[in-house]
């Protein structure tokens, strides 16, 4: 009876043992996304290979194929997380009843301040980069860039309702999406000089002069 007992636990541990493990397809999706990141962060984004993204991840060119048949659409689902992420946490903001601070924090979540965003910045140049020789790409870039530009327009006119920026709406638009254009880049090209404390620094200082320009002092 012992003899028996212990063959069946022995049974019931090889097939444990030999059952396949069950992969969640989201979360293989996010590290696969994860690791074309890596690769374009680290080696450019030509280097983001099927191959080089599978070996990244520490699977086989052919479990990556399970997820993303091809390079272009592993590239896009990649690209689109970036957008996805963004949104997420812009929907995700708690209720701000002060203009200001409401546009601030908005801004906040669409400059390089941490590790997070200033990945998801680099990723977001180099896919904007790409978009060139890409017409997949070249979509969700026009997509991104009609969002932000979307984005800047509100920020600018709510700001302009409660008294705190000209009444030009385009053309403060305008000056607010090319300055955070230009802050994204410059963080990249320099983040020992562009800090996340000067970045913060400049869209004060930018709101700043928004407010001044609809208050002038001595008025």
């Amino acid at each position: 009876m012992t003899v028996l007992v212990g063959r069946r636990r022995l049974t019931r541990l090889c097939y444990k043992r030999s059952m396949p493990k069950v992969v969640d397809p989201t979360e293989r999706r996010r590290e696969l996304v994860e690791a074309v990141w890596r690769v374009i962060r680290r080696d450019g984004l030509e280097q983001a290979s099927v191959r080089n993204v599978a070996r990244e991840a520490g699977l086989s060119m052919g479990s990556l194929r399970h997820y993303f048949a091809s390079q272009s659409e592993l590239m896009v689902f990649a690209f689109r997380t970036v957008i996805d992420r963004i949104e997420a946490r812009l929907t995700g903001l708690a209720p701000e009843p002060d203009p200001r601070r409401r546009v601030q924090r908005t801004l906040a979540e669409l400059l390089p301040l941490d590790e997070e965003r200033r990945s998801e910045n680099e990723v977001w140049l180099a896919f904007t980069s790409g978009a060139m020789a890409d017409p997949a790409l070249r979509a969700l870039r026009d997509e991104g860039y009609d969002a932000l530009r979307a984005g800047c327009r509100r920020m600018i006119s709510d700001l302009s309702a409660a008294g705190l920026a000209p009444t030009d709406i385009p053309a403060e638009t305008e000056r607010l999406h090319a300055m955070l254009d230009g802050l994204a880049v410059h963080a990249a090209m320099r983040p020992d000089i562009h800090t996340a404390e000067s970045l913060v620094a400049a869209v004060a200082h930018h709101l700043d002069a928004l407010a001044a320009q609809r208050c002038p002092r001595g008025s």
